[in-house]
């Protein structure tokens, strides 16, 4: 099973102590380094560079706009903030029916950020761009015959929509996969989506799409981030209604229950008879997990296997893409628990 990374992706220089963020910040560089370890160790590395697609596959997933605001946003908002000072929203976030775009970008950082999570850096842009690059150059090895590629994405993508960041996310790396498989087939495509929290992002983009079939299992959003999005009665609009399921999970949720209502979500996305498969690998749904707002799942790493186990046993040709897991301690074992499940298969 190739897996796929850009270094590049690590110019996004978050750190635990992020200036102008006061609670500690996950989502650093140091949790690809632990992954790009265990993978080395384990015999399932290293990997190979990710290659340049360009744009054109990440204008199908994202509006000009935003992209063009993700482009400029450090290098412009330097009229208005010092060095190397992140580019935060300034409080405000535009709501539902919003019909302006401020001309600051402190303002149009609040315009399309859902949340105060996602600060953007000199080299955020170029790290999201390469991120994505990642996804898409592991959806080409799948097209070449490949039964299944693993993108080491950095930052995440999930919560990313077609015109908004948050969660740590900029551009969603699984959504950009999946219309790239479309690209070259014109066949239908399931995102199965396993971290803790609800990938809202990704349901927004093929809320109206009958031809990509999206399922969640996340924590409860009346509970947990991203908290409006993610309930079971989301199904999906237009002609895209059904292609959109969502199985909130209470706290506490032990490999049992996870696995028992994992069986039922695969049953619905066998049914749809996708081409390709990507997973949304979250590895924040193991027990102990700093994301977790509440007490988090109590899905052990032995669960974890045997989650990626039944995902291989659809025996789809499959994306992988690494979305949340903050574990610094345990995230390279859990990635290789996960991905040693495709090689088996």
């Amino acid at each position: 099973m190739p897996s796929v990374f850009s270094s590049r992706s690590q110019a996004h220089a978050t750190s635990h102590a992020m200036p102008g963020y006061a609670e500690r910040y996950d989502e650093t560089p140091q949790r690809v380094e632990v992954i790009l370890a265990a993978l080395a160790a384990a015999g399932l590395g290293p990997p190979v560079d990710a290659e340049d697609h360009g744009l054109g596959p990440i204008r199908a997933v994202h509006d000009a706009d935003f992209l063009a605001f993700l482009q400029g946003a450090f290098e412009g908002s330097r009229s208005v903030l010092a060095d190397d000072s992140p580019l935060w929203p300034d409080g405000y976030h535009a709501v539902r029916g919003w019909r302006h775009r401020p001309a600051g970008w402190q303002q149009q950082a609040g315009y399309y950020a859902i949340d105060r999570d996602c600060p953007i850096l000199a080299g955020t842009w170029d790290a999201a761009y390469w991120s994505a690059q990642a996804a898409l150059s592991a959806a080409d090895r799948v097209l070449a015959g490949q039964a299944a590629a693993y993108a080491l994405c950095r930052p995440p993508g999930h919560h990313a929509s077609a015109s908004q960041y948050g969660g740590y996310c900029y551009l969603n790396n699984a959504a950009i996969a999946a219309r790239h498989l479309q690209a070259a087939s014109a066949a239908r495509v399931a995102i199965v989506d396993i971290d803790y929290h609800h990938g809202n992002g990704t349901q927004e983009i093929f809320y109206a799409d009958p031809t990509v079939y999206v399922c969640s299992l996340h924590a409860d959003p009346d509970q947990e981030y991203p908290y409006f999005w993610g309930g079971a009665a989301e199904l999906g609009d237009g002609p895209g209604r059904g292609c959109n399921r969502n199985w909130p999970l209470p706290a506490g949720v032990d490999d049992a229950v996870y696995l028992a209502t994992l069986d039922e979500a695969l049953a619905s996305v066998a049914a749809f008879q996708p081409a390709h498969l990507v997973i949304s690998a979250g590895f924040d749904l193991v027990q102990g997990d700093p994301s977790a707002t509440t007490r988090g799942f109590s899905v052990t790493p032995e669960g974890l296997e045997r989650i990626g186990g039944r995902l291989a046993a659809l025996g789809l040709p499959t994306v992988v893409v690494q979305e949340g897991g903050y574990q610094l301690d345990r995230l390279g074992e859990l990635a290789v628990r996960f991905l040693r499940q495709f090689a088996v298969h």
